[in-house]
């Protein structure tokens, strides 16, 4: 059994195949996708797919390249969403310095309001966070309380920072494409992770795995990142699925 804990299958680009793309993901062995939401208009593209709610569980909340001036009003509407259906999780949420830092105040302030949530409805926290490890772990370690479990989703931090996550509890390195790409540096990162903190992502359609590299990515493609943790860890592909999917059942459970 494989799980996605990060996909945005209600993208535009599965606009095309959406329905045959889940299907391969099945077939591939991906029992479970965890969905993060990621603005106001990605709300009823999600929803849309809660018919299959075998297989992909929603999460809420507010992307921070999404954050602008309106945040707070924007907030309070994708609170509202928690009235009319069940979700998994809070996110994706956190700080990004690649795109846009003219915004970081209020991507912080959005973050924390998310972590609140977090703390509401004992959802763990998924957290993206591009150039800002760092910054979001100050602000995770400053919090009391702070959410009792969550994911770095796209994890790609140093020696330092993951020493730093071990450190907050019940918080786990969401590993997906980016390690199987040759100068990234992050399969030398792998044995200092703890092996029941490791869980598996796609980030569909983004960071497609090699051989995929530069193309859309969908889950299916996880296999690829299970096979490259594998060897990462000198285990066989069964031992570092049921891993990853034991470590994930932990988070959402």
């Amino acid at each position: 059994m494989l799980i996605d804990t990060h996909a945005h299958l209600y993208s535009q680009e599965f606009d095309i195949d959406q329905e045959t793309m889940i299907q391969r993901a099945v077939q591939s062995g991906v029992k479970r996708i965890y969905l993060p939401n990621v603005d106001v208009s990605s709300v009823a593209r999600l929803k849309s797919l809660l018919k299959h709610s075998n297989i992909l569980y929603p999460m809420m909340g507010l992307h921070p390249c999404s954050v602008q001036a309106d945040y707070l009003s924007v907030l309070q509407v994708l609170k509202q969403e928690f009235l009319h259906a069940t979700y998994y999780g809070i996110g994706e949420t956190g700080l990004d310095l690649y795109w846009d830092k003219t915004t970081l105040p209020h991507q912080i302030e959005a973050f924390k309001i998310q972590c609140t949530w977090a703390i509401e409805y004992d959802l763990p926290i998924i957290i993206h966070s591009r150039l800002a490890t760092s910054e979001v772990l100050d602000i995770l370690e400053g919090m009391t309380p702070r959410p009792a479990k969550g994911i770095f989703h796209c994890f790609s931090g140093t020696k330092e920072e993951i020493e730093r996550v071990a450190a907050l509890g019940q918080y786990y390195y969401g590993i997906g494409g980016v390690l199987t790409y040759k100068n990234s540096g992050l399969a030398e990162s792998i044995p200092f992770i703890p092996r029941d903190k490791l869980v598996l992502e796609t980030d569909a359609p983004y960071l497609a795995p090699a051989p995929y590299r530069g193309k859309r990515n969908e889950s299916a493609y996880i296999t690829y990142v299970n096979l490259k943790l594998s060897e990462c860890l000198n285990l066989s592909l069964d031992a570092t699925a049921a891993l990853t999917s034991e470590n994930a059942m932990r988070v959402f459970e």
